[in-house]
C-alpha cells in the first residue's frame, strides 16, 4: 500500500489534516490539557495505524476515521497511562497567540458555545456534526461513520434541531 516512508506520509498527513485533530479532540474534552491528551491519543492511534492504509478512502477520512474512534474510546482508556505519556508531537491552536478585536471575540466565544453544545449531544450525533462543520459531503461523512448517506441526512437534520435547542437555550440562559 504504503511506497513512501510512512514517517514522510504520516508528517505531510499531519500538517494537512492537523485542525481535524484538534477540532475532534476539542469536542470530546473539557478541558484544554484533555484536550491536548486526547490529541496526542489520536496522533499515537493514527501512527499505529498507517501500515494498515489500504488506500481504500481518502487520507482525510481516514484521519477522521481514527480520531473519532479514538475520541469515543477515549474516556474507556487508562487515565494513569495516559498522564505518564510522553507527548507525540506537540499541536497548537495557532489562534490562541494573535490579539483579538471585539468581533473575534464574539465570534470566539459563540464558537465555545458551540463546542460546549455538541459536547451535550450523542457521541455519535457529535462525530456527525464535527464532519459536517468541516464541509464533508454526505457521501464522506457516511463513509466516516459507516452509515449509508440518507442516514447521514436524517441524523444531521435531528442534530442540528438539538443544537439549536441547546444554542437558544444557552443564548437565553446568558
Amino acid at each position: 500500500m504504503l511506497e513512501e516512508d510512512p514517517k514522510s506520509i504520516f508528517t505531510r498527513w499531519l500538517e494537512e489534516h492537523s485542525s481535524s485533530v484538534l477540532k475532534v479532540a476539542r469536542a470530546y474534552t473539557l478541558t484544554r490539557d484533555e484536550c491536548q491528551d486526547l490529541a496526542q491519543e489520536i496522533l499515537l492511534q493514527a501512527w499505529r495505524s498507517l501500515p494498515k492504509f489500504q488506500g481504500k478512502s481518502s487520507p482525510a477520512t481516514w484521519f477522521y476515521r481514527v480520531a473519532l474512534h479514538t475520541a469515543m474510546n477515549w474516556h474507556r482508556n487508562d487515565r494513569l497511562r495516559r498522564a505518564r505519556q510522553q507527548p507525540f508531537l506537540e499541536l497548537e491552536d495557532r489562534a490562541i497567540n494573535e490579539p483579538e478585536c471585539a468581533e473575534q471575540v464574539q465570534q470566539r466565544e459563540m464558537v465555545e458555545q458551540l463546542y460546549q453544545a455538541i459536547q451535550q449531544l450523542p457521541k455519535t450525533d457529535s462525530a456527525l456534526v464535527l464532519l459536517y462543520l468541516e464541509e464533508l459531503s454526505y457521501r464522506e461523512i457516511a463513509e466516516v461513520l459507516g452509515i449509508s448517506e440518507s442516514h447521514v441526512g436524517v441524523k444531521l437534520n435531528r442534530a442540528k434541531k438539538a443544537l439549536s435547542t441547546l444554542m437558544n437555550g444557552a443564548s437565553d440562559g446568558t
